[in-house]
């Protein structure tokens, strides 16, 4: 299904394609007021208990298969086989990235790393175009980062208003 779709690893994280085999682990993280807060209002809340299959089966395996959406599981590399997030890219127009992380495992900056491996594979893999970046979901050192990295102003992220990537 997602052969196409590469593994990719940064320092200490793997980045798989998201696949079935995810369900219970994304079921099990994922229904979190705290996570699902800073999410589009499409996701659902209460977050039902098929939700992640639904999302799973029904929305990520198919864009991956048409090519249009690109997802991963988040894990350390210390512990591949725990899955602590997801993030994705996509050819939606204004809906193009999204991404959560277990509470547990934020603050390291590891959301940064996962993003910097995507937005290679966005630009430099598939030779896309800048896509938006809604800095509002992240805390301050992570939107610095970002900014520094992706040319968008630091009184951008401030305002937390939409920059190019």
């Amino acid at each position: 299904m997602s052969a196409a779709i590469p593994i990719l690893t940064t320092p200490r994280l793997i980045l798989r394609p998201l696949d079935l085999t995810d369900v219970d682990a994304v079921q099990a993280l994922f229904p979190r007021w705290e996570i699902v807060r800073f999410l589009g209002t499409q996701v659902p809340w209460p977050y039902p208990a098929d939700g992640a299959l639904t999302f799973i089966r029904d929305i990520a395996l198919p864009a991956m298969q048409r090519g249009t959406g690109w997802h991963w599981s988040i894990r350390p590399k210390a512990a591949p086989e725990q899955l602590i997030g997801a993030i994705n890219v996509s050819d939606k127009l204004d809906d193009n990235r999204g991404f959560w992380l277990d509470p547990a495992w934020q603050g390291q900056g590891l959301m940064s790393e996962a993003s910097s491996a995507v937005n290679d594979y966005w630009f430099e893999t598939l030779e896309r175009q800048a896509t938006p970046l809604d800095v509002r979901g992240f805390a301050w050192p992570t939107r610095s980062v970002l900014c520094e990295r992706h040319a968008c102003t630091h009184s951008t992220a401030d305002r937390g208003d939409r920059a190019l990537a």
